[in-house]
Protein backbone atom coordinates (compact mmCIF):
# COMPACT_ATOMS: atom_id res chain seq x y z
CA UNK A 1 0.00 0.00 0.00
CA UNK A 2 1.27 3.56 -0.26
CA UNK A 3 -0.23 7.11 -1.03
CA UNK A 4 -1.93 8.66 -4.12
CA UNK A 5 0.77 10.06 -6.50
CA UNK A 6 0.84 13.64 -5.68
CA UNK A 7 -1.23 16.28 -7.27
CA UNK A 8 0.83 19.60 -6.81
CA UNK A 9 -0.75 22.87 -5.83
CA UNK A 10 -0.12 24.89 -9.48
CA UNK A 11 -1.51 21.40 -11.29
CA UNK A 12 -4.75 21.71 -9.14
CA UNK A 13 -4.99 25.81 -9.48
CA UNK A 14 -5.51 25.47 -13.27
CA UNK A 15 -9.25 23.77 -12.89
CA UNK A 16 -10.06 26.00 -9.98
CA UNK A 17 -10.99 29.68 -9.74
CA UNK A 18 -11.16 30.12 -5.83
CA UNK A 19 -14.13 32.34 -6.08
CA UNK A 20 -14.79 31.40 -2.80
CA UNK A 21 -14.00 29.83 0.48
CA UNK A 22 -16.07 26.69 -0.11
CA UNK A 23 -13.72 26.18 -2.83
CA UNK A 24 -10.77 26.39 -1.17
CA UNK A 25 -12.37 24.17 1.44
CA UNK A 26 -12.96 21.34 -1.50
CA UNK A 27 -9.22 22.11 -2.60
CA UNK A 28 -8.01 21.08 1.09
CA UNK A 29 -10.23 18.21 0.85
CA UNK A 30 -8.37 16.84 -2.27
CA UNK A 31 -5.29 17.38 -0.72
CA UNK A 32 -6.18 15.20 2.44
CA UNK A 33 -6.78 12.38 0.53
CA UNK A 34 -3.97 12.47 -1.62
CA UNK A 35 -2.02 12.45 1.25
CA UNK A 36 -4.05 8.99 2.74
CA UNK A 37 -6.17 10.98 4.83
CA UNK A 38 -10.27 9.07 4.46
CA UNK A 39 -12.01 12.34 5.06
CA UNK A 40 -11.59 15.79 6.57
CA UNK A 41 -13.96 18.21 7.92
CA UNK A 42 -13.95 21.68 9.24
CA UNK A 43 -14.53 23.51 12.78
CA UNK A 44 -14.59 26.84 14.00
CA UNK A 45 -12.05 27.01 17.01
CA UNK A 46 -15.06 29.39 18.89
CA UNK A 47 -17.37 26.46 18.24
CA UNK A 48 -19.95 26.14 21.33
CA UNK A 49 -19.16 22.21 21.66
CA UNK A 50 -16.01 23.15 24.03
CA UNK A 51 -17.83 24.66 26.53
CA UNK A 52 -20.29 22.30 26.31
CA UNK A 53 -17.51 19.08 26.44
CA UNK A 54 -16.26 20.54 29.81
CA UNK A 55 -19.13 20.01 31.84
CA UNK A 56 -19.61 17.00 30.20
CA UNK A 57 -15.97 15.67 31.19
CA UNK A 58 -16.75 17.27 35.08
CA UNK A 59 -19.28 14.85 35.48
CA UNK A 60 -17.59 11.96 33.92
CA UNK A 61 -14.80 12.49 35.90
CA UNK A 62 -16.92 12.78 39.12
CA UNK A 63 -17.77 9.25 38.48
CA UNK A 64 -14.46 7.99 38.59
CA UNK A 65 -14.29 6.65 35.27
CA UNK A 66 -11.00 7.51 34.39
CA UNK A 67 -8.76 5.49 36.36
CA UNK A 68 -5.55 6.36 36.40
CA UNK A 69 -5.70 8.97 33.89
CA UNK A 70 -4.76 11.84 36.11
CA UNK A 71 -4.11 14.43 33.19
CA UNK A 72 -7.71 14.25 32.72
CA UNK A 73 -8.11 16.46 35.75
CA UNK A 74 -5.95 19.37 34.45
CA UNK A 75 -5.90 21.73 31.50
CA UNK A 76 -9.71 22.50 31.10
CA UNK A 77 -8.92 26.09 30.66
CA UNK A 78 -7.37 24.62 27.50
CA UNK A 79 -9.96 22.32 26.64
CA UNK A 80 -12.70 24.99 26.73
CA UNK A 81 -10.59 27.59 24.68
CA UNK A 82 -9.01 25.84 22.22
CA UNK A 83 -7.40 29.01 20.85
CA UNK A 84 -5.14 28.92 23.55
CA UNK A 85 -2.92 26.33 22.16
CA UNK A 86 -2.26 28.40 19.20
CA UNK A 87 -2.37 31.88 18.98
CA UNK A 88 -4.27 33.02 15.83
CA UNK A 89 -5.83 29.81 14.67
CA UNK A 90 -9.37 30.46 13.73
CA UNK A 91 -10.45 27.38 12.03
CA UNK A 92 -9.78 23.42 13.05
CA UNK A 93 -9.61 20.92 10.10
CA UNK A 94 -10.10 17.68 11.57
CA UNK A 95 -8.98 14.24 9.82
CA UNK A 96 -9.41 10.19 10.17
CA UNK A 97 -6.98 7.37 8.36
CA UNK A 98 -8.20 4.27 8.03
CA UNK A 99 -5.66 1.90 9.96
CA UNK A 100 -7.18 -1.93 9.43
CA UNK A 101 -4.89 -3.92 6.37
CA UNK A 102 -6.95 -6.82 6.85
CA UNK A 103 -10.90 -6.61 6.68
CA UNK A 104 -12.02 -8.57 9.92
CA UNK A 105 -15.21 -10.98 9.46
CA UNK A 106 -18.62 -8.50 9.93
CA UNK A 107 -20.13 -8.56 13.01
CA UNK A 108 -17.52 -11.45 14.44
CA UNK A 109 -15.03 -11.35 17.40
CA UNK A 110 -12.91 -13.91 16.23
CA UNK A 111 -9.99 -13.18 18.24
CA UNK A 112 -11.37 -15.40 20.86
CA UNK A 113 -11.30 -18.20 18.53
CA UNK A 114 -7.11 -18.11 18.72
CA UNK A 115 -6.54 -18.36 22.55
CA UNK A 116 -3.09 -19.40 22.35
CA UNK A 117 -2.17 -16.13 20.09
CA UNK A 118 -1.69 -12.64 21.79
CA UNK A 119 -4.06 -9.87 20.43
CA UNK A 120 -2.85 -6.70 19.89
CA UNK A 121 -4.85 -4.08 18.96
CA UNK A 122 -5.08 -3.58 15.44
CA UNK A 123 -4.32 -0.11 15.51
CA UNK A 124 -1.39 -0.94 17.59
CA UNK A 125 0.26 -3.84 15.10
CA UNK A 126 2.46 -1.62 12.90
CA UNK A 127 3.91 2.47 13.27
CA UNK A 128 2.96 4.36 15.81
CA UNK A 129 0.05 6.79 13.99
CA UNK A 130 0.65 9.63 16.26
CA UNK A 131 4.10 10.20 14.20
CA UNK A 132 2.58 9.29 10.94
CA UNK A 133 -0.74 11.67 11.70
CA UNK A 134 1.12 14.84 12.57
CA UNK A 135 3.92 14.36 9.82
CA UNK A 136 0.65 14.41 7.35
CA UNK A 137 -0.82 17.08 8.57
CA UNK A 138 2.01 19.19 8.29
CA UNK A 139 2.77 18.40 5.06
CA UNK A 140 -1.30 19.46 4.35
CA UNK A 141 -0.36 22.80 6.16
CA UNK A 142 2.42 23.37 3.76
CA UNK A 143 0.50 22.43 0.72
CA UNK A 144 -2.15 25.08 2.15
CA UNK A 145 0.66 27.58 2.42
CA UNK A 146 2.05 27.34 -0.76
CA UNK A 147 -1.57 28.41 -2.20
CA UNK A 148 -2.29 31.54 0.06
CA UNK A 149 -1.17 33.75 -3.12
CA UNK A 150 -3.93 32.32 -4.58
CA UNK A 151 -6.27 33.04 -2.12
CA UNK A 152 -5.77 36.74 -1.24
CA UNK A 153 -8.34 38.32 -3.05
CA UNK A 154 -10.75 35.81 -0.22
CA UNK A 155 -11.96 37.31 2.90
CA UNK A 156 -10.33 33.88 4.80
CA UNK A 157 -7.21 35.34 6.05
CA UNK A 158 -4.51 34.46 3.39
CA UNK A 159 -2.88 37.70 3.27
CA UNK A 160 -1.67 37.06 6.73
CA UNK A 161 1.16 35.01 8.25
CA UNK A 162 -0.03 31.69 8.32
CA UNK A 163 0.04 30.22 11.61
CA UNK A 164 -0.31 26.19 12.10
CA UNK A 165 -0.10 23.38 14.55
CA UNK A 166 -0.72 19.63 14.07
CA UNK A 167 -2.13 17.49 17.00
CA UNK A 168 -2.52 13.81 17.36
CA UNK A 169 -3.64 12.94 20.93
CA UNK A 170 -0.81 15.17 21.78
CA UNK A 171 -2.94 18.08 23.57
CA UNK A 172 -5.75 18.70 25.64
CA UNK A 173 -8.13 18.80 22.65
CA UNK A 174 -11.63 17.22 22.61
CA UNK A 175 -10.78 14.74 19.34
CA UNK A 176 -13.52 12.63 18.84
CA UNK A 177 -16.23 15.41 19.86
CA UNK A 178 -14.50 18.02 17.22
CA UNK A 179 -14.81 15.26 14.76
CA UNK A 180 -18.25 14.54 15.14
CA UNK A 181 -19.35 18.65 15.04
CA UNK A 182 -17.16 18.27 11.75
CA UNK A 183 -19.54 15.56 10.07
CA UNK A 184 -16.62 13.10 9.92
CA UNK A 185 -19.14 10.46 11.52
CA UNK A 186 -21.68 10.52 14.81
CA UNK A 187 -20.34 8.87 18.47
CA UNK A 188 -21.45 5.45 18.69
CA UNK A 189 -22.75 3.97 22.43
CA UNK A 190 -19.03 2.85 22.61
CA UNK A 191 -18.13 6.35 22.38
CA UNK A 192 -16.07 6.05 19.43
CA UNK A 193 -16.74 7.83 15.66
CA UNK A 194 -18.39 5.57 13.54
CA UNK A 195 -18.67 7.00 10.12
CA UNK A 196 -21.66 5.33 7.50
CA UNK A 197 -19.28 4.72 4.48
CA UNK A 198 -16.22 3.65 6.80
CA UNK A 199 -17.34 2.18 10.04
CA UNK A 200 -14.63 3.46 12.79
CA UNK A 201 -11.75 1.90 12.00
CA UNK A 202 -9.67 4.97 12.22
CA UNK A 203 -7.57 6.98 14.07
CA UNK A 204 -8.07 10.85 14.45
CA UNK A 205 -5.76 14.37 13.90
CA UNK A 206 -6.12 17.71 14.16
CA UNK A 207 -4.92 20.73 12.54
CA UNK A 208 -5.56 24.28 13.73
CA UNK A 209 -4.94 27.03 11.58
CA UNK A 210 -5.24 30.91 10.97
CA UNK A 211 -7.21 30.46 7.65
CA UNK A 212 -11.07 31.52 8.57
CA UNK A 213 -12.94 28.79 6.19
CA UNK A 214 -16.83 27.87 6.96
CA UNK A 215 -17.85 24.94 8.88
CA UNK A 216 -19.09 21.68 8.02
CA UNK A 217 -22.26 20.28 9.42
CA UNK A 218 -22.61 17.12 11.66
CA UNK A 219 -24.12 14.03 10.65
CA UNK A 220 -27.27 12.36 12.58
CA UNK A 221 -26.54 9.43 13.97
CA UNK A 222 -27.52 6.12 13.00
CA UNK A 223 -26.96 3.38 15.63
CA UNK A 224 -30.70 3.16 16.62
CA UNK A 225 -31.66 0.49 19.08
CA UNK A 226 -28.40 -1.42 18.52
CA UNK A 227 -26.80 -2.61 21.71
CA UNK A 228 -24.12 -4.88 20.05
CA UNK A 229 -21.47 -3.24 21.34
CA UNK A 230 -22.33 -2.75 24.74
CA UNK A 231 -23.83 -6.47 25.35
CA UNK A 232 -20.24 -8.05 23.55
CA UNK A 233 -17.85 -5.82 26.10
CA UNK A 234 -15.77 -8.32 28.48
CA UNK A 235 -15.30 -5.89 31.17
CA UNK A 236 -19.26 -4.83 30.65
CA UNK A 237 -16.78 -0.81 30.35
CA UNK A 238 -20.00 0.85 28.69
CA UNK A 239 -22.06 1.45 31.40
CA UNK A 240 -24.53 2.69 29.20
CA UNK A 241 -24.90 4.48 25.88
CA UNK A 242 -22.19 6.98 25.52
CA UNK A 243 -20.78 6.60 28.88
CA UNK A 244 -17.67 4.33 29.24
CA UNK A 245 -16.13 3.27 32.11
CA UNK A 246 -12.61 3.32 31.51
CA UNK A 247 -11.14 2.08 34.50
CA UNK A 248 -12.68 -1.25 33.26
CA UNK A 249 -11.96 -1.14 29.59
CA UNK A 250 -9.17 -3.19 28.64
CA UNK A 251 -7.70 -0.92 26.41
CA UNK A 252 -7.27 1.22 29.66
CA UNK A 253 -6.38 -1.83 31.53
CA UNK A 254 -3.46 -3.11 28.88
CA UNK A 255 -1.51 0.47 27.84
CA UNK A 256 -2.58 3.03 30.20
CA UNK A 257 -2.97 1.14 33.90
CA UNK A 258 0.16 0.65 36.11
CA UNK A 259 0.85 -1.58 38.48
CA UNK A 260 -1.70 -4.36 39.70
CA UNK A 261 -4.86 -5.47 37.13
CA UNK A 262 -7.61 -6.63 39.22
CA UNK A 263 -8.73 -10.55 39.65
CA UNK A 264 -12.32 -9.51 38.55
CA UNK A 265 -11.22 -8.28 34.86
CA UNK A 266 -8.15 -10.74 34.35
CA UNK A 267 -10.41 -13.65 32.59
CA UNK A 268 -12.23 -11.02 30.95
CA UNK A 269 -9.54 -9.52 29.16
CA UNK A 270 -8.61 -13.06 27.50
CA UNK A 271 -5.78 -13.11 25.45
CA UNK A 272 -5.82 -9.14 24.82
CA UNK A 273 -2.15 -8.37 25.31
CA UNK A 274 -2.35 -4.52 24.29
CA UNK A 275 -5.93 -2.95 23.52
CA UNK A 276 -9.10 -4.53 23.19
CA UNK A 277 -10.99 -3.89 18.76
CA UNK A 278 -14.39 -6.07 20.34
CA UNK A 279 -16.55 -3.18 20.33
CA UNK A 280 -15.69 -2.41 16.67
CA UNK A 281 -15.34 -6.03 15.74
CA UNK A 282 -19.27 -6.55 16.51
CA UNK A 283 -20.23 -3.66 15.49
CA UNK A 284 -22.49 -3.79 12.09
CA UNK A 285 -21.59 -0.34 10.76
CA UNK A 286 -17.79 -2.11 10.35
CA UNK A 287 -18.84 -3.91 7.25
CA UNK A 288 -18.08 -0.92 5.51
CA UNK A 289 -14.70 -0.43 6.81
CA UNK A 290 -12.05 0.88 4.87
CA UNK A 291 -8.75 -0.66 4.56
CA UNK A 292 -5.24 1.48 5.19
CA UNK A 293 -4.17 3.65 2.00
CA UNK A 294 -0.58 4.05 3.51
CA UNK A 295 1.96 0.90 4.27
CA UNK A 296 2.75 2.38 8.26
CA UNK A 297 -0.02 0.53 9.43
CA UNK A 298 1.23 -2.96 8.42
CA UNK A 299 2.08 -5.29 11.29
CA UNK A 300 5.56 -5.27 11.76
CA UNK A 301 7.42 -8.38 13.54
CA UNK A 302 4.49 -10.63 12.74
CA UNK A 303 2.20 -8.71 15.49
CA UNK A 304 -1.15 -10.02 13.81
CA UNK A 305 -0.21 -13.41 14.29
CA UNK A 306 2.73 -14.15 16.95
CA UNK A 307 1.17 -16.69 20.08
CA UNK A 308 1.94 -15.77 23.75
CA UNK A 309 4.68 -18.23 24.48
CA UNK A 310 6.85 -16.29 21.49
CA UNK A 311 6.12 -12.90 23.05
CA UNK A 312 7.06 -14.33 26.75
CA UNK A 313 10.71 -15.35 25.85
CA UNK A 314 10.91 -11.92 24.65
CA UNK A 315 14.20 -9.90 26.79
CA UNK A 316 13.77 -6.97 27.55
CA UNK A 317 16.32 -6.11 24.81
CA UNK A 318 14.37 -7.87 22.42
CA UNK A 319 11.05 -5.59 23.47
CA UNK A 320 13.10 -2.71 22.97
CA UNK A 321 13.81 -3.36 19.74
CA UNK A 322 10.83 -4.95 18.58
CA UNK A 323 8.65 -2.09 19.22
CA UNK A 324 10.84 0.67 18.63
CA UNK A 325 8.41 2.96 16.82
CA UNK A 326 5.35 1.41 17.95
CA UNK A 327 2.63 2.83 20.61
CA UNK A 328 3.12 -0.64 22.23
CA UNK A 329 5.78 0.70 23.72
CA UNK A 330 3.70 2.60 25.95
CA UNK A 331 3.51 -0.32 28.33
CA UNK A 332 6.95 -0.38 29.51
CA UNK A 333 8.59 -3.77 29.68
CA UNK A 334 6.95 -5.16 32.66
CA UNK A 335 3.82 -4.02 31.87
CA UNK A 336 4.00 -5.94 29.13
CA UNK A 337 4.82 -9.17 30.53
CA UNK A 338 1.78 -8.54 33.12
CA UNK A 339 -0.23 -8.41 30.11
CA UNK A 340 0.87 -11.67 28.37
CA UNK A 341 1.16 -13.74 32.01
CA UNK A 342 -2.89 -12.74 32.01
CA UNK A 343 -3.26 -14.10 28.50
CA UNK A 344 -1.21 -17.12 29.17
CA UNK A 345 -3.26 -17.48 32.66
CA UNK A 346 -6.52 -17.60 29.96
CA UNK A 347 -4.75 -19.73 27.05
CA UNK A 348 -5.45 -23.35 26.77
CA UNK A 349 -4.37 -25.78 29.21
CA UNK A 350 -0.96 -26.95 29.15
CA UNK A 351 1.85 -28.19 30.78
CA UNK A 352 4.28 -26.35 28.61
CA UNK A 353 2.56 -22.82 29.58
CA UNK A 354 2.70 -23.93 33.45
CA UNK A 355 6.64 -24.25 32.98
CA UNK A 356 7.41 -21.19 31.17
CA UNK A 357 5.28 -18.92 33.25
CA UNK A 358 7.01 -20.70 36.48
CA UNK A 359 10.55 -19.72 34.70
CA UNK A 360 9.81 -15.76 35.34
CA UNK A 361 8.96 -15.92 38.76
CA UNK A 362 11.27 -13.75 40.67
CA UNK A 363 12.80 -11.96 37.40
CA UNK A 364 10.97 -8.61 37.38
CA UNK A 365 9.42 -8.33 40.79
CA UNK A 366 6.63 -8.38 43.05
CA UNK A 367 4.11 -6.90 40.18
CA UNK A 368 4.46 -9.39 37.77
CA UNK A 369 4.84 -12.15 40.21
CA UNK A 370 1.22 -11.39 41.29
CA UNK A 371 0.27 -12.07 37.55
CA UNK A 372 2.20 -15.02 37.32
CA UNK A 373 1.03 -16.74 40.26
CA UNK A 374 -2.35 -15.89 39.68
CA UNK A 375 -1.91 -17.81 35.75
CA UNK A 376 -0.08 -20.66 37.26
CA UNK A 377 -3.27 -20.94 39.51
CA UNK A 378 -5.65 -20.61 36.26
CA UNK A 379 -3.18 -23.02 34.61
CA UNK A 380 -3.62 -25.77 37.47
CA UNK A 381 -6.98 -25.21 37.74
CA UNK A 382 -8.00 -26.24 34.65
CA UNK A 383 -5.62 -29.15 33.84
CA UNK A 384 -6.75 -30.83 37.49
CA UNK A 385 -3.99 -30.27 39.40
CA UNK A 386 -4.03 -28.65 43.12
CA UNK A 387 -3.00 -25.30 43.49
Amino acid sequence: MSTLPCQSSSQFDKSSDFSDAQAVKQWIHAQALDLGFSDCGFLSINHPLFQQQIEQLQAWLAKGYNGQLGFMHHHHEQRANPQLLVEGARTIISVRMDYLTQAPKPRTVEDDARPNHAIIARYARGRDYHKVMRSRLKQLAQRIETMLPHWQHLSIGADQPFVFRPFSDSAPIFERPIADAAGLGWTGKHTLLINKQGGSFFVLGELFMSLLLPEDSPVSAHCGSCTACIDICPTQAIVAPHQLNAAACISYLTIEHKGIIKVKYRRAIGNRVFGCDDCQLICPWNRYAKLAQIDDFDARNGLNQITLLELWQWSEEQFLTLTQGSPIRRTGYTGFLRNVAIALGNATASQLVTEALQQRLGTQGEILDEHIIWAINEQRQRLGLSI
